[in-house]
């Protein structure tokens, strides 16, 4: 979901294709003679510096934090049980990189749950392994963020509702 809101310096936001960020400044660029108000957005975990451009960020995806009803919908994705995927891999990989980059809570918390293999179940290959990690790695990153707590904390969280689902 797109919030349609201007950001501030300081805000936390949510780039889909970076995850979280925080608001830098605002500044004026001047790009091919054209004035460009643009957000100045660091990534820290990444150490990368976004600068989009005003205009843009509605096209982009970049939204406000999840509320506390979004992340109470993607928690209880995690709780439900999964329908057998019966595509091929290649196909499955794709639709789970797209709701990874998304940005979307819940879509993130789906590829968590359908990835996730707990002791019992047979080892994961070395790409679902990366996809379950960057999702997890999305999912941690943005709850943590808004509940001001350690990733470590959220992703403890996460595998204890899988591990109970």
């Amino acid at each position: 979901m797109i919030q349609n809101r201007s950001f501030s310096s300081g805000d936390l936001v949510v780039y889909p294709a970076h995850g979280v960020g925080k608001v830098m400044s605002i500044e004026m660029q001047e790009v091919a003679g054209h004035q460009l108000q643009v957000f100045v957005i660091s990534f820290s975990k990444n150490r990368m510096t976004l600068r989009l451009p005003m205009k843009k960020a509605q096209d982009a995806g970049l939204r406000a934090l999840s509320t506390e009803n979004e992340v109470q919908e993607a928690l209880g994705t995690l709780k439900k049980r999964i329908k057998s995927k019966k595509a091929i891999w290649s196909r499955r990989a794709q639709e789970y990189e797209m709701k990874i980059s998304s940005g979307e809570l819940t879509s993130i918390a789906e590829v968590i749950r359908e990835l996730y293999r707990s002791g019992d179940q047979p080892d994961q290959s070395y790409s679902e392994r990366q996809i379950y990690q960057s999702a997890l790695q999305r999912l941690a990153s943005e709850l943590a963020a808004i509940e001001a707590i350690d990733e470590n904390q959220v992703i403890a969280r996460v595998e204890e509702i899988l591990q109970a689902a």
